[in-house]
């Protein structure tokens, strides 16, 4: 046998590298382990960075700053599962920090983190992942980000998932996702309902809470409450408010029934199992403010419908709102005052709430809660609309009072309020003077200067209610209320321009409040107002017509425009165009003035002979007001007029004589002895159309004949050509010098241009029930428009189109009438 021979031990390769044993103390150090290419130096160095972190956000702001991030970001598609997985924890610990939040965002890693919800993932991966999306997700850009990369779909389906915290996880990030309309259409189309529905059956309070805070999110689609309503999601909820050991999750689940009671369906459902008996009972005996307060809001969402409201009247829900009103938590009282305000458009409702619910909301009126007061005056509001016995029971409750108190509230919905009853309760007269003997008028100043444009509207519209006699208007011009009035006339909102166009024309009903608003501007705010098509409304303009009501001279002059409804009347002059703000000398100062080259001044005056021709019109006198029976009657079409026999006839004109009070300008005490120069000319021509025209039955054929005896009164028919040759200022010079005065009275006028004829028209179609407008144009014209029906229109009862609008021509063509369809182009040609 040989000697053994001890085998040499072989020396380790030389490329190899000893395994080294490293013992960290410095989480620089690890961070900079990230960029290992190990796999268990990259599984260790995330271990360790996920227990730091877990340790506070001082760890978290520090892994940031050594720049863990990015590194990380790349492990979280690793190859390496545990390094995936451990990667994946660390985000779900950093995301809850707002600058890893914002850099995760820059970075764009939604991709690789929504990759860890994959199902071949463990649950750990699923926890985290899900916990990283939950907190990207508290922000906006976050909910983007996941949502355009798909990730609902995935967090849906971890709902699912046997462990409790990635449901928490993934029902909270959901919850975030659905704040955004898309996302909540999305999740209707991934049927997300029966998941989140058996989340609440969960033994853990939390998820249960976020899936109904989800649902309370979710249901104010339709589409989703149709799909709870499907799935039998409503016998969830109610089993929820029988059981009291979930009275936690009671104000959730009524949030959802709340959103769910705006479909009749539902209603219909609730009603017919009897679930909705319960939620009244539920919610009048319930000793916990919010679910009282929630059961109320409830029903407020749901009343908003006509058929919900029609089914709680039915089952009596006034009892409940009413008790809830006597609810010590100021909460519930508001809600319930709420509740009764959707419940109140109910007619029904309505009457129940006359004897019980409005003295209970009057002493809420008196609370130190300025919001508790706001909601009982919005209810009051609402319940006093268009009900004189609702006013009337409040008015009994003491309600007066209370109401303007709120007018000085702090709240602007208050105050807006509080003016919409006592406008409704002004409605009927002896109401209206028990407010006004309570101050009103002067209580109402301080809304009219408010800066909430829907107190404004409120407020003058209450002054529009009030100010029917002299003394509310007395006492309201005393108190300094008509400045902001005129104010408010220049707003830029529309229902305030309305409004306090409304009250200013209410106003101007007495001669003295009516030139107080003139001498504060309100004749020139409104007509500027008026030229703006945009500005303009139609209680503007009333009230501007209402201004000038007791002077068309005036009115002519400053506004070149009277109506139909405007009478021209004796005494009435043309002086021609004045610019706003320009005083109008009166007619006697103007007859005593030496003539002068300004324009004539054309008087209207049929007074002094109108007797000697034996007209019929010789003991009428035309209402001050410029409105008579005859001229409202004469705009009615040739049908209206065949009817009408002689005995109606007269009886129109007795109605004009009880009506009419003469006026004339300069007429009073110290002008007796002075009377306007008269026109037997005119008188005659008023004598013969009322004698000849106004027995024609046709309108159109009326307007024909007025116009050619106006053209041959003032100088016959004028060529176009010959316009110019038409001598007519050398005649109305010899008449300034023949009379002495620029005062020429309109039948003197021999030699008439547009704006001499057309007035000549006016005055006489208005003796006779023609209605026209008079307008006045640039220099020297001035023109009549009338409305006609066309005669394929005539005999048509439903539907009748409006009457068009032409223009009568009394120069060129006398009689003819030209259609207006462009009013610039077309009386350029005209004209």
């Amino acid at each position: 046998m040989g000697k053994k021979i001890k085998k040499e031990v072989e020396p380790p390769p030389k490329d190899v590298f000893d395994p080294l044993i490293i013992e960290s103390k410095k989480a620089a150090t690890v961070v900079l382990m990230l960029q290992s290419p190990e796999e268990e130096i990259l599984a260790k160095a995330c271990e360790a960075i996920y227990k730091f972190a877990l340790k506070g956000e001082e760890n978290k702001t520090t892994l940031l700053e050594l720049g863990a991030v990015e590194p990380l970001t790349k492990l979280l598609t690793h190859e390496d599962k545990i390094v995936r997985r451990n990667a994946t924890m660390i985000f779900g610990i950093l995301a809850s920090n707002n600058d890893v939040k914002k850099l995760l965002r820059e970075l764009d890693v939604m991709n690789s983190v929504i990759a860890q919800l994959a199902p071949e993932e463990e649950v750990v991966i699923h926890e985290f992942a899900s916990l990283c999306l939950a907190n990207m997700s508290a922000e906006y850009t976050g909910k983007v980000q996941i949502f355009e990369h798909g990730g609902l779909e995935p967090l849906i389906r971890l709902l699912s998932s046997p462990d409790p915290d990635v449901k928490k996880n993934s029902m909270e990030c959901i919850y975030n996702l659905v704040q955004d309309f898309q996302c909540r259409t999305t999740l209707q189309e991934l049927n997300a309902i029966p998941p989140i529905l058996d989340l609440l059956k969960s033994e853990f309070p939390i998820i249960q809470l976020l899936a109904l805070k989800t649902l309370g999110v979710i249901t104010n689609d339709k589409e989703s409450r149709t799909m709870l309503r499907d799935h039998q999601g409503l016998d969830h909820l109610i089993k929820i408010l029988e059981t009291k050991e979930l009275n936690d999750l009671h104000i959730e689940a009524l949030a959802v029934i709340a959103n769910c009671l705006e479909d009749m369906d539902t209603i219909v459902q609730i009603q017919q199992t009897g679930d909705l008996k319960k939620l009244l009972s539920f919610a009048e005996n319930s000793t916990i403010p919010d679910i009282q307060k929630n059961a109320a809001k409830a029903i407020t969402k749901a009343a908003y419908d006509p058929e919900n409201r029609k089914l709680f009247h039915e089952q009596e829900v006034e009892k409940c709102l009413v008790a809830l009103l006597g609810s010590e938590n100021d909460g519930t009282k508001i809600a319930a005052s709420q509740a009764i305000s959707a419940m109140c458009e109910n007619s029904g409702s309505k009457d129940f709430f006359n004897n019980q619910g409005i003295p209970q909301l009057i002493q809420l009126l008196k609370s130190d809660n300025e919001e508790v007061r706001e909601a009982a005056a919005l209810a009051l509001a609402n319940l006093t609309t268009c009900n004189p016995a609702n006013a009337n029971a409040a008015a009994e409750a003491d309600g007066i009072d209370p109401l303007i108190n709120v007018l000085s509230s702090k709240r602007d919905g208050a105050i807006a309020n509080a003016a919409t009853v006592l406008t409704n309760m002004a409605m009927q007269e002896p109401l209206r003077q028990n407010i006004q003997n309570h101050g009103i008028m002067h209580a109402i100043i301080s809304p009219l200067h408010s800066a909430n444009t829907v107190v404004q509207s409120k407020a003058a519209l209450t002054v529009a209610s009030m100010a029917c006699d002299v003394e509310a208007r007395t006492e309201l011009r005393n108190s300094g209320g008509l400045e902001p009035l005129v104010e408010l006339l220049r707003s830029k909102n529309d229902e305030v321009r309305k409004h306090a166009s409304w009250a200013v024309m209410v106003c101007a009903g007495d001669e003295l409040t009516a030139n107080v608003l003139c001498r504060l501007g309100a004749l020139d705010v409104l007509e500027e107002v008026n030229l703006s098509g945009s500005r303009k409304n139609k209680f503007s303009e009333a009230a501007y017509n209402k201004l000038l009501n007791n002077n068309l001279s005036l009115k002519y002059s400053q506004t070149g425009y009277l109506s139909s409804s405007d009478i021209i009347n004796d005494g009435f002059y043309d002086y021609g165009r004045i610019n706003p703000g320009t005083k109008l000398l009166p007619l006697k100062e103007l007859c005593l003035q030496e003539p002068s080259d300004l324009r004539a001044i054309l008087l209207i005056n049929s007074k002094s002979d109108v007797a000697a021709f034996g007209s019929p019109t010789e003991d009428k006198s035309e209402p001050a007001s410029g409105r008579n029976t005859v001229s409202k009657s004469a705009t009615k079409e040739k049908g209206g007029r065949k009817g009408r026999g002689k005995k109606e006839e007269e009886k129109v004109k007795e109605e004009e004589e009880v009506m009419a009070v003469p006026k004339f300008v300069g007429e009073g005490s110290s002008d007796k002895e002075w009377c306007p120069p008269s026109d037997p000319d005119f008188s005659m021509y008023v004598y013969e159309v009322t004698r000849s025209i106004l027995p024609i039955t046709s309108i159109k054929e009326q307007i024909e004949v007025l116009a050619k005896y106006v053209a041959e009164k003032m100088g016959g028919k004028i060529l176009k050509e010959k316009l110019p040759d038409f001598s007519w200022e050398l005649h109305i010079s010899e008449l300034k010098f023949q009379l002495k005065s620029n005062v020429i009275p309109i039948g003197h006028v021999k030699k008439g241009i547009f704006y001499h004829r057309a007035l000549l028209f006016k005055a006489l179609a208005d003796r006779i029930g023609i209605g026209c407008s008079l307008v006045r144009g640039e220099y020297g014209r001035a023109w009549n428009e009338v409305k006609l029906l066309n005669e394929s229109q005539k005999g048509v009862i439903r539907g009748l189109p409006p009457p068009e609008l032409y223009v009568v021509d009394l120069m060129f063509h006398p009689g003819g009438l030209m259609k207006l369809r462009s009013r610039e182009a077309d009386l350029y040609r005209f004209l």
